[in-house]
């Protein structure tokens, strides 16, 4: 050890840590769980996934050959001590920050980031993919995936599972078992998990057999495969069932103490030496080191800014502030389900992110979390709906589209009534461009039978849920809403039935008609109203649904105004700006018609204000947009010119 000496101030690559001896790493993991801490306490980030897997990050780039060895983190929250140890360490200050590095590993970003991910459950399939490849060109490439037991739920992992247990690639699958994704993790999964990890006969009496036959090497191959033989029958019995991995085609070793670095050193050197597909099972936990957010796990997933000497979280919200839209959300339908018993709330794995924890609490038998599994939600959805219930899916914008097949076949097709409540619409910030919720306005408006929706504040949200619910509006309904405030501070009234199709009229005006949905609403409001002081009147529609869209509103407004601007906090591509000029060439009106929204790129990360300004929809582009289109620039002045040329000889 070096006692008063810095080992990770000198680590600039993991070729610099693999410079180091091995009782070293003990404190480089010191340091960087330390650096994490001071880090993500001041710059706000996801914080408890990357503390669990600091061993496993310095034991990883100790033993592989990295980047030419090829590392995925799946989901991605856990990947901070992977970006400190690859070159990234002086710019950390930047991460999830506008021109920053992403919070997510990103391949455009660094060499060591083998592939993008933001969304979970990617990393076995990408990791196949890979070891494929190597195959062909005849590479020595070790391929390690690892993912989170929260992750391990979602159909793909079990599909890239199925596929390369049979493929005999050389593929490390290492499961990161911590019992708890953002939200303690649920299922059969869990259990099974468990009972692996808690089972004593089973791991004393493995410990015992391959700590007697390694020894010096004092025991051949021979004996080390009839001691597997001895492992799986002594497994089946004591457990009751075979090991699941092992039925798909994989080894399976573990569990290991995932804090262990050394003798994470160990073993996975010793499994880049054994051909074929593997899974390393490692117990972790998840905010290791830092004592608060081992005891709120949920809570330090991605706490905000915090005292790193105390815990104590720093308050961005004042008394009398509007509530955040989720938690419209989450008291709007507990309200619901107390006046209706065929509600249902489901959520795949989301329960705190979404607020139906809050339901959760009172009718727990009719609120479901899923597991990271978005496709199953929606036909689970689907099939409670075929039974006369009424589901309230919850699923964050960036999320559903994992599930737009089910959508379509499993629930608009049938004409199920099912309430998809989606969250995190538009731009959502410093999660960046995996988790933006910007295309669901423009996918879901292109689907039959589906009424496509969006609240422009908190009342306006209670009322879309209170409307989607009633038994003559039983067909699918879509409800989408964005990360934030709901502007209403004052926002439990009387629950008052929306009239499906309708839009409402925010200001009279004669000079030029915006159009809006959604939240951007609030926008437009605050520039007309800054507008009338300087007699620039602009007649103003929230149109709260892109599917159906009030076309008797649209008729009075093509006939009235040849300039119209449209706003939206979607993509603009295919969005609700397009199904306005839509309208306008169907029924052929002519007129001027701006449209402002998300343009089409992925944007990256930031916070939603700067993402707002960089996309020219904010409240300044708005302003300067209608001033441009109701003052127009004079043409320029060329009597000198003409002037000029009938003096000329």
């Amino acid at each position: 050890m070096n006692e008063g000496k810095s080992l990770l101030s000198d680590i600039s690559s993991p070729e610099d840590l693999r410079k180091l001896d091995q009782l070293e790493l003990v404190q480089v993991c010191s340091e960087l769980r330390q650096f994490i801490i001071d880090s993500v306490s001041n710059n706000p980030g996801h914080f408890g996934a990357s503390l669990g897997v600091v061993e496993l990050t310095v034991a990883l780039h100790y033993v592989f050959n990295t980047p030419y060895d090829k590392i995925i983190w799946d989901v991605g929250h856990q990947a901070y001590g992977h970006k400190i140890l690859t070159g990234r360490r002086d710019v950390f200050n930047t991460n999830r920050k506008y021109k920053g590095i992403s919070g997510f590993p990103k391949m455009s970003e660094s060499e060591y980031d083998a592939f993008g991910t933001g969304h979970s459950s990617t990393s076995i399939s990408a990791a196949l993919g890979m070891a494929v490849a190597a195959k062909q060109k005849g590479e020595k490439r070790q391929v390690i995936a690892i993912i989170g037991d929260g992750a391990m739920t979602a159909g793909e992992a079990f599909e890239g599972l199925n596929n390369a247990g049979t493929s005999k690639s050389d593929i490390i699958v290492i499961l990161n078992d911590n019992n708890i994704a953002i939200d303690p993790n649920v299922g059969a999964l869990k259990e099974y998990l468990l009972d692996i990890t808690t089972s004593r006969s089973y791991n004393k009496f493995k410990d015992r057999v391959w700590n007697f036959l390694g020894k010096a090497g004092k025991v051949g191959p021979r004996a080390r495969t009839l001691a597997a033989q001895l492992e799986a029958g002594f497994k089946s019995t004591i457990l009751d069932r075979s090991n699941i991995f092992e039925g798909l085609g994989f080894r399976y070793f573990g569990p290991i103490d995932g804090h262990d670095v050394m003798h994470l050193a160990k073993v996975l050197g010793d499994l880049k030496r054994i051909p074929g597909p593997k899974v390393l099972h490692c117990i972790t936990v998840k905010g290791k080191g830092f004592r608060q957010a081992e005891e709120n796990q949920t809570t330090f997933h991605a706490p905000g800014k915090f005292d790193k000497e105390t815990g104590e979280l720093m308050s961005t919200t004042g008394e009398g502030t509007p509530p955040l839209y989720q938690e419209v959300f989450g008291n709007t339908i507990l309200e619901l389900a107390r006046m209706n018993e065929k509600i249902a709330g489901i959520t795949p794995a989301m329960p705190t992110g979404c607020s139906l924890c809050i339901m959760m609490k009172e009718f727990p038998e009719r609120t479901f979390d899923v597991g990271i599994a978005e496709q199953h939600a929606v036909t689970f959805s689907a099939g409670l709906a075929t039974q006369g219930m009424i589901p309230f899916c919850n699923i964050y914008s960036s999320f559903i589209q994992r599930a737009y097949d089910q959508v379509i076949h499993d629930v608009a097709l049938q004409n199920l009534h099912v309430v998809f409540c989606i969250d995190r619409g538009g731009l959502v910030g410093s999660d960046g461009a995996t988790h933006h919720g910007f295309f669901d306005l423009a996918f879901m408006r292109s689907i039959p039978n589906i009424i496509v929706s969006a609240p422009m504040d908190g009342v306006e949200l209670r009322n879309l849920m209170y409307t989607a619910q009633l038994e003559k509006n039983s067909r699918p309904f879509s409800i989408r809403y964005p990360r934030g405030t709901s502007v209403i501070a004052d926002w439990i009234k009387p629950f008052e039935e929306i009239e499906i199709g309708k839009a409402r009229l925010i200001s009279e005006g004669s000079d030029i008609a915006v159009l809006s949905i959604g939240h951007t609403g609030n926008d437009v409001a605050a520039v007309v109203k800054k507008l009338a002081k300087e007699s620039i009147s602009v007649m103003h529609y929230d149109l709260r649904f892109v599917v159906p869209l009030d076309t008797e509103i649209l008729h009075s407004v093509f006939k009235r105004f040849k300039k119209i601007v449209t706003v939206e906090d979607g993509i603009l591509k295919g969005g609700f700006g397009s199904a306005i000029i839509e309208f306008m060439c169907d029924n052929v009106y002519v007129a001027d018609v701006r449209r402002l929204g998300i343009p089409d790129y992925f944007v990256e990360q930031g916070s939603q204000e700067e993402l707002i300004r960089e996309c020219g929809y904010d409240q300044t582009v708005i302003e300067k947009t209608i001033r441009e289109m109701t003052n127009p620039p004079s043409p320029p002045d060329t009597s000198s010119l003409r002037s000029n040329y009938r003096d000329r000889p």
